[in-house]
Protein backbone atom coordinates (compact mmCIF):
# COMPACT_ATOMS: atom_id res chain seq x y z
CA UNK A 1 0.00 0.00 0.00
CA UNK A 2 1.15 3.93 -0.20
CA UNK A 3 1.73 5.72 2.92
CA UNK A 4 3.45 8.80 4.16
CA UNK A 5 6.60 7.50 5.96
CA UNK A 6 9.80 9.22 8.07
CA UNK A 7 12.41 6.94 9.20
CA UNK A 8 13.60 10.22 11.22
CA UNK A 9 12.33 13.65 13.44
CA UNK A 10 12.44 16.96 11.43
CA UNK A 11 10.16 19.60 9.48
CA UNK A 12 7.64 18.06 6.42
CA UNK A 13 10.77 17.39 4.28
CA UNK A 14 11.02 14.55 6.16
CA UNK A 15 7.67 12.93 4.75
CA UNK A 16 8.16 10.64 1.70
CA UNK A 17 5.48 8.60 -0.19
CA UNK A 18 6.46 5.01 -0.23
CA UNK A 19 4.89 1.81 -0.88
CA UNK A 20 5.22 -0.40 2.71
CA UNK A 21 3.36 -3.55 3.35
CA UNK A 22 -0.26 -3.21 4.66
CA UNK A 23 -0.58 -3.52 8.78
CA UNK A 24 -1.62 -6.66 10.23
CA UNK A 25 -4.67 -5.77 13.13
CA UNK A 26 -4.22 -7.26 16.80
CA UNK A 27 -7.33 -8.85 18.16
CA UNK A 28 -8.66 -5.45 19.35
CA UNK A 29 -8.14 -3.19 16.45
CA UNK A 30 -9.53 -2.66 13.21
CA UNK A 31 -8.28 -2.43 9.57
CA UNK A 32 -9.36 0.13 8.12
CA UNK A 33 -9.41 1.15 4.42
CA UNK A 34 -8.53 4.77 4.81
CA UNK A 35 -10.80 7.34 2.89
CA UNK A 36 -9.39 10.44 4.38
CA UNK A 37 -7.34 11.42 7.30
CA UNK A 38 -7.39 15.06 9.25
CA UNK A 39 -4.63 16.74 10.09
CA UNK A 40 -3.66 18.68 13.53
CA UNK A 41 -0.91 19.76 15.91
CA UNK A 42 -0.91 16.37 17.44
CA UNK A 43 0.75 14.99 13.89
CA UNK A 44 3.37 17.77 13.49
CA UNK A 45 4.52 16.86 17.18
CA UNK A 46 5.43 13.11 16.06
CA UNK A 47 6.77 13.74 12.90
CA UNK A 48 9.56 16.94 14.56
CA UNK A 49 10.08 14.79 18.09
CA UNK A 50 9.12 17.78 19.63
CA UNK A 51 8.92 18.55 22.53
CA UNK A 52 11.21 16.04 23.77
CA UNK A 53 8.74 13.92 26.53
CA UNK A 54 6.94 13.06 22.97
CA UNK A 55 9.65 10.44 22.21
CA UNK A 56 10.08 9.33 25.60
CA UNK A 57 6.75 8.58 25.51
CA UNK A 58 7.03 5.61 23.53
CA UNK A 59 7.03 6.80 19.91
CA UNK A 60 11.43 6.58 19.50
CA UNK A 61 14.08 8.59 21.26
CA UNK A 62 16.68 8.92 17.68
CA UNK A 63 13.74 8.05 15.48
CA UNK A 64 9.99 7.55 15.03
CA UNK A 65 9.45 3.40 15.69
CA UNK A 66 6.37 3.79 13.97
CA UNK A 67 7.30 5.42 10.36
CA UNK A 68 3.59 5.89 9.06
CA UNK A 69 2.06 9.09 10.67
CA UNK A 70 -1.04 10.56 11.15
CA UNK A 71 -4.16 9.77 13.77
CA UNK A 72 -7.81 10.91 12.46
CA UNK A 73 -9.18 8.77 10.34
CA UNK A 74 -12.59 7.80 8.53
CA UNK A 75 -12.80 5.01 5.95
CA UNK A 76 -14.45 1.32 5.42
CA UNK A 77 -13.93 -1.51 7.64
CA UNK A 78 -11.43 -4.01 5.58
CA UNK A 79 -10.77 -7.12 8.31
CA UNK A 80 -11.09 -7.63 12.25
CA UNK A 81 -9.35 -8.66 15.12
CA UNK A 82 -10.52 -11.97 17.20
CA UNK A 83 -12.12 -9.74 19.78
CA UNK A 84 -13.73 -6.95 17.83
CA UNK A 85 -17.46 -7.48 17.86
CA UNK A 86 -18.63 -4.09 17.22
CA UNK A 87 -17.71 -3.94 13.76
CA UNK A 88 -17.86 -5.65 10.19
CA UNK A 89 -16.07 -5.58 7.00
CA UNK A 90 -17.81 -3.09 5.14
CA UNK A 91 -19.01 -0.24 8.12
CA UNK A 92 -18.20 2.88 7.62
CA UNK A 93 -16.55 4.40 10.54
CA UNK A 94 -14.15 7.07 11.95
CA UNK A 95 -11.99 7.32 15.29
CA UNK A 96 -8.52 7.36 15.76
CA UNK A 97 -6.13 5.05 14.06
CA UNK A 98 -2.18 4.12 13.94
CA UNK A 99 -0.21 5.51 10.91
CA UNK A 100 -3.46 6.81 9.09
CA UNK A 101 -1.91 9.05 6.35
CA UNK A 102 -2.21 5.78 4.05
CA UNK A 103 -4.12 3.10 2.11
CA UNK A 104 -4.96 1.05 5.46
CA UNK A 105 -4.47 1.55 9.09
CA UNK A 106 -4.92 0.00 12.19
CA UNK A 107 -7.11 1.21 14.68
CA UNK A 108 -8.29 0.12 18.52
CA UNK A 109 -11.66 -0.87 18.80
CA UNK A 110 -12.38 1.48 21.72
CA UNK A 111 -11.06 4.71 19.64
CA UNK A 112 -13.49 3.57 16.38
CA UNK A 113 -17.28 4.50 16.23
CA UNK A 114 -19.45 4.48 13.22
CA UNK A 115 -19.78 7.53 11.00
CA UNK A 116 -21.84 10.49 10.95
CA UNK A 117 -24.59 9.34 8.13
CA UNK A 118 -24.81 13.23 7.01
CA UNK A 119 -20.86 14.07 7.03
CA UNK A 120 -18.96 12.70 4.02
CA UNK A 121 -15.57 10.86 4.96
CA UNK A 122 -13.26 13.98 4.47
CA UNK A 123 -15.58 15.93 6.54
CA UNK A 124 -15.57 12.80 9.13
CA UNK A 125 -11.88 12.86 9.37
CA UNK A 126 -11.83 16.43 10.86
CA UNK A 127 -13.56 15.12 13.31
CA UNK A 128 -11.86 12.79 15.93
CA UNK A 129 -9.29 14.43 17.65
CA UNK A 130 -10.17 18.02 17.73
CA UNK A 131 -13.39 17.30 18.82
CA UNK A 132 -12.66 14.98 21.33
CA UNK A 133 -10.65 17.29 22.85
CA UNK A 134 -13.39 20.54 22.65
CA UNK A 135 -16.00 18.22 23.98
CA UNK A 136 -14.26 17.14 27.38
CA UNK A 137 -12.67 20.87 28.18
CA UNK A 138 -16.22 22.27 27.77
CA UNK A 139 -18.75 19.22 29.28
CA UNK A 140 -16.13 17.48 31.55
CA UNK A 141 -13.33 20.04 32.41
CA UNK A 142 -15.04 23.51 32.62
CA UNK A 143 -18.68 22.24 32.85
CA UNK A 144 -20.26 24.70 30.53
CA UNK A 145 -23.60 25.41 31.54
CA UNK A 146 -26.28 27.80 30.43
CA UNK A 147 -25.73 31.53 30.68
CA UNK A 148 -21.85 31.04 31.50
CA UNK A 149 -19.85 33.43 29.99
CA UNK A 150 -17.09 31.60 28.26
CA UNK A 151 -13.94 33.04 26.43
CA UNK A 152 -12.19 30.76 24.23
CA UNK A 153 -8.74 31.80 22.35
CA UNK A 154 -7.77 30.03 19.19
CA UNK A 155 -11.29 29.72 18.37
CA UNK A 156 -10.44 29.50 14.59
CA UNK A 157 -8.45 26.27 14.90
CA UNK A 158 -9.32 22.51 15.13
CA UNK A 159 -10.02 22.51 18.55
CA UNK A 160 -11.34 25.82 18.78
CA UNK A 161 -13.92 25.22 16.03
CA UNK A 162 -15.69 22.57 17.92
CA UNK A 163 -15.16 24.63 21.48
CA UNK A 164 -17.34 27.24 20.31
CA UNK A 165 -19.90 25.18 18.72
CA UNK A 166 -20.20 22.92 21.80
CA UNK A 167 -20.34 25.84 24.29
CA UNK A 168 -23.14 27.88 22.26
CA UNK A 169 -24.81 24.15 22.11
CA UNK A 170 -24.45 23.91 26.16
CA UNK A 171 -26.28 27.54 26.23
CA UNK A 172 -22.99 29.98 27.10
CA UNK A 173 -22.30 32.98 26.06
CA UNK A 174 -19.09 32.47 23.91
CA UNK A 175 -16.58 35.11 23.07
CA UNK A 176 -13.53 33.83 20.40
CA UNK A 177 -10.31 35.28 19.88
CA UNK A 178 -8.91 35.06 16.77
CA UNK A 179 -7.02 36.63 13.74
CA UNK A 180 -9.00 39.26 12.42
CA UNK A 181 -9.39 37.07 8.95
CA UNK A 182 -10.86 34.50 10.47
CA UNK A 183 -13.31 36.00 12.67
CA UNK A 184 -16.38 35.31 10.38
CA UNK A 185 -16.09 31.98 10.59
CA UNK A 186 -15.93 31.94 14.04
CA UNK A 187 -19.01 34.33 14.81
CA UNK A 188 -20.58 31.55 12.05
CA UNK A 189 -19.89 29.02 14.34
CA UNK A 190 -21.66 30.53 16.77
CA UNK A 191 -19.26 33.20 18.94
CA UNK A 192 -21.46 35.92 20.14
CA UNK A 193 -18.41 37.91 19.97
CA UNK A 194 -15.44 38.03 18.27
CA UNK A 195 -11.69 39.49 19.39
CA UNK A 196 -8.92 40.32 17.29
CA UNK A 197 -6.27 38.72 19.20
CA UNK A 198 -3.98 41.16 17.82
CA UNK A 199 -5.22 44.75 18.43
CA UNK A 200 -7.92 43.54 21.09
CA UNK A 201 -7.12 42.75 25.10
CA UNK A 202 -9.54 40.11 25.92
CA UNK A 203 -8.72 40.87 29.71
CA UNK A 204 -10.89 44.24 29.23
CA UNK A 205 -14.22 42.51 28.00
CA UNK A 206 -14.23 39.93 31.01
CA UNK A 207 -14.88 38.76 33.60
CA UNK A 208 -15.41 35.31 32.05
CA UNK A 209 -16.68 32.29 34.13
CA UNK A 210 -15.07 29.74 31.92
CA UNK A 211 -11.72 30.45 29.79
CA UNK A 212 -10.58 27.66 27.16
CA UNK A 213 -6.64 28.60 26.31
CA UNK A 214 -5.86 26.91 23.14
CA UNK A 215 -3.19 28.40 21.60
CA UNK A 216 -1.19 28.74 24.77
CA UNK A 217 0.64 32.52 24.11
CA UNK A 218 -1.00 34.25 27.10
CA UNK A 219 0.25 34.21 30.56
CA UNK A 220 -1.47 32.70 33.48
CA UNK A 221 -1.35 36.02 35.12
CA UNK A 222 -3.55 37.78 32.01
CA UNK A 223 -5.79 34.36 32.19
CA UNK A 224 -6.40 34.63 35.20
CA UNK A 225 -7.30 38.62 34.96
CA UNK A 226 -9.91 37.96 33.01
CA UNK A 227 -11.54 35.18 34.76
CA UNK A 228 -14.07 35.55 37.83
CA UNK A 229 -12.66 34.67 41.35
CA UNK A 230 -14.29 31.20 41.48
CA UNK A 231 -13.98 30.85 37.65
CA UNK A 232 -12.28 27.86 35.71
CA UNK A 233 -9.13 28.61 33.10
CA UNK A 234 -8.93 25.01 31.20
CA UNK A 235 -5.23 24.95 29.75
CA UNK A 236 -5.23 22.55 26.47
CA UNK A 237 -1.91 21.88 25.43
CA UNK A 238 0.29 25.04 24.94
CA UNK A 239 2.59 25.94 21.74
CA UNK A 240 5.62 27.89 23.35
CA UNK A 241 7.68 26.27 21.18
CA UNK A 242 10.84 24.88 23.34
CA UNK A 243 12.43 21.49 23.03
CA UNK A 244 12.12 20.14 25.96
CA UNK A 245 8.97 21.41 28.13
CA UNK A 246 6.76 22.99 24.87
CA UNK A 247 4.68 24.72 26.75
CA UNK A 248 4.02 21.85 29.96
CA UNK A 249 6.18 24.80 31.78
CA UNK A 250 2.56 26.50 31.93
CA UNK A 251 0.55 23.55 32.93
CA UNK A 252 2.96 22.39 35.12
CA UNK A 253 2.46 26.04 37.00
CA UNK A 254 -1.33 25.52 36.84
CA UNK A 255 -1.22 22.38 38.54
CA UNK A 256 0.65 23.79 41.67
CA UNK A 257 -1.32 27.54 42.12
CA UNK A 258 -4.85 25.86 41.78
CA UNK A 259 -4.23 24.61 45.63
CA UNK A 260 -4.05 28.13 46.46
CA UNK A 261 -6.19 30.64 44.55
CA UNK A 262 -10.10 30.10 44.07
CA UNK A 263 -10.13 29.95 40.94
CA UNK A 264 -9.83 26.47 39.07
CA UNK A 265 -6.47 26.02 36.99
CA UNK A 266 -6.96 22.67 34.96
CA UNK A 267 -4.07 21.68 32.60
CA UNK A 268 -5.99 19.31 30.55
CA UNK A 269 -5.09 16.09 28.29
CA UNK A 270 -8.30 14.54 26.72
CA UNK A 271 -9.12 10.90 26.58
CA UNK A 272 -9.47 9.29 23.37
CA UNK A 273 -12.70 6.81 23.42
CA UNK A 274 -15.75 5.84 21.29
CA UNK A 275 -18.28 6.70 23.92
CA UNK A 276 -17.49 10.76 23.87
CA UNK A 277 -17.08 10.06 19.54
CA UNK A 278 -20.47 8.71 19.23
CA UNK A 279 -21.56 11.99 21.85
CA UNK A 280 -20.21 13.85 18.87
CA UNK A 281 -21.99 11.75 16.46
CA UNK A 282 -25.17 13.50 17.80
CA UNK A 283 -24.12 16.47 18.15
CA UNK A 284 -23.10 16.69 14.41
CA UNK A 285 -26.52 14.34 13.29
CA UNK A 286 -28.63 16.55 14.71
CA UNK A 287 -26.76 19.56 12.96
CA UNK A 288 -25.62 21.31 16.36
CA UNK A 289 -21.96 20.52 15.26
CA UNK A 290 -20.59 20.92 11.91
CA UNK A 291 -16.43 20.22 10.81
CA UNK A 292 -15.07 23.32 9.24
CA UNK A 293 -12.79 21.65 7.00
CA UNK A 294 -11.38 24.51 5.02
CA UNK A 295 -9.03 22.21 2.40
CA UNK A 296 -8.54 19.03 1.42
CA UNK A 297 -5.10 17.74 0.14
CA UNK A 298 -4.47 14.95 -2.02
CA UNK A 299 -2.21 11.73 0.30
CA UNK A 300 1.02 12.91 -1.97
CA UNK A 301 0.95 16.44 -0.59
CA UNK A 302 0.60 15.39 3.04
CA UNK A 303 3.96 17.80 3.80
CA UNK A 304 2.08 20.82 2.26
CA UNK A 305 -0.85 19.80 4.38
CA UNK A 306 0.96 19.90 7.37
CA UNK A 307 3.47 22.63 6.48
CA UNK A 308 -0.50 24.69 5.70
CA UNK A 309 -1.57 23.86 9.16
CA UNK A 310 1.82 25.47 11.09
CA UNK A 311 1.95 28.52 9.02
CA UNK A 312 -1.13 29.47 10.48
CA UNK A 313 -3.58 29.77 7.27
CA UNK A 314 -5.92 27.07 8.06
CA UNK A 315 -9.81 27.90 9.24
CA UNK A 316 -10.60 25.28 11.28
CA UNK A 317 -9.57 21.71 10.27
CA UNK A 318 -7.14 20.61 7.10
CA UNK A 319 -7.93 17.08 5.49
CA UNK A 320 -5.97 14.33 3.52
CA UNK A 321 -8.09 12.64 0.78
CA UNK A 322 -6.23 8.95 0.34
CA UNK A 323 -8.78 7.25 -2.05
Amino acid sequence: MLAITQNRYGDPGVLALREVDVPVPADDEVLVEVRAAGVDRGVWHLMTGLPYPVRLAGYGVRAPKNPVIGMDVAGVVSSVGAGVSRFKPGDEVYGLGIGTFAEYARVLEKKLAPKPANLTFEQAAAVPVSSLTALQAVRDQAKVKRGDRVLILGASGGVGSYAVQVAATFGADVTGVCSKSKGDLVSALGAHQVLDYSSDDFTQYGPFDVILDINGHSSLGRLREALTPKGTLVIVGGETGGRWLGGMDRLLRAMVLTGFVGQRLRPFISSENHVDLQAMTELIETGKVVPAVDRVFPLAEAAAAIQYLIDGHVRGKVVIAVA
